[in-house]
């Protein structure tokens, strides 16, 4: 797109996004350039980007209504798993990760359910929007999933829900906080702990034994942005305390087009599947990598 025309395009961001203190909307400019810059360094030196106070106060106030309106459409399930949405393997000792199962209490609003005219949809398919995210992970072009389910989706976290370790079925994740609990709710993550060739399970089972020593900790704040690669980084949500929701919006992005999960993952997290993930079933799935989810 040319610059002139992104810069028109992405003016409907403006008021939804801080573009005085980041300027996607011109990232060919010497300030759109040391901000592409600045985030790339934070990914290499933290496995993560963190871009505080994204969202202007006013607009802030409009998402926070508007997820506390989607979040009666969440879908709660509580139920037993392991980092990879998987059966165990009874081939394998007890303290393999596949065989560390843990508690999994949260809630998850589907893509489906969140309409073209919200914010948090607008901004997900915005161009301007999808252009910056792709100059962040260093990808010319980054892709909507096709998934109709988990394309957009909005984590909703009740006292005493939690997400254990975990990876994510997108190569990198786009999340920004709307609302914070009272307590808890923390974010942790051991990045790039496996990678395309290589579950890495042995550091794995240190981590959810209890090894701090490759993790990082962030408390994200309402209004704030976070990049980072959860295919290839462990990471949990801790128990949330008090009676106040910790809302997450998760814009879900690929590198290549036409990005499905799995048709078990959907059933398990959404509690249904979209015809998409059935015809999967009928006629087999394939993908890019061999990892375990």
């Amino acid at each position: 797109m040319h610059a002139t025309a992104e810069r028109q395009a992405t003016d409907s961001l403006d008021g939804l996004i801080d573009l005085d203190r980041y300027p996607i909307h011109d990232l060919e400019s010497p300030a759109g350039r040391e901000l592409i810059a600045q985030c790339r360094r934070q990914l290499d030196q933290d496995g993560c980007v963190v871009l505080k106070h994204f969202v202007p106060e006013e607009a802030l106030a409009r998402l926070e209504r508007e997820t506390e309106r989607l979040s009666p459409e969440a879908h709660y399930n509580q139920t037993e798993t392991n980092p990879y949405n998987s059966a165990g393997d009874p081939e394998k000792p007890a303290s393999h990760p596949l065989n560390r199962f843990d508690d999994r209490t949260n809630g998850f609003v589907a893509g489906d359910r969140i309409d073209g005219d919200t914010i948090i949809r607008q901004v997900y398919e915005h161009p301007g929007f999808q252009r910056f995210i792709g100059a962040v992970v260093g990808m010319e072009e980054i892709h909507q999933y096709a998934d109709p389910l988990a394309d957009l989706v909005v984590n909703v976290l009740r006292e005493g829900c939690q997400h254990p370790w975990h990876y994510d079925t997108n190569e990198f994740i786009v999340t920004m906080m709307t609302r914070q609990s009272h307590g808890g709710g923390r974010f942790e993550y051991a990045p790039g702990i496996r990678s395309p060739e290589g579950e890495n399970f042995a550091e794995v089972e240190k981590v959810i034994d209890g090894d701090r020593s490759r993790l990082k900790s962030l408390d994200l704040q309402p209004g704030d942005l976070q990049v980072f690669f959860g295919r290839y980084s462990l990471h949990r949500v801790t128990p949330v305390e008090g009676d106040r929701e910790r809302h997450t919006v998760i814009f879900a992005y690929a590198k290549e087009p036409g990005f499905i999960g799995r048709p078990e993952r959907a059933q398990r997290i959404f509690g249904r599947m979209a015809p998409v993930h059935e015809r999967l079933l009928e006629e087999g799935m394939e993908r890019s990598d061999s990892l375990a989810d």
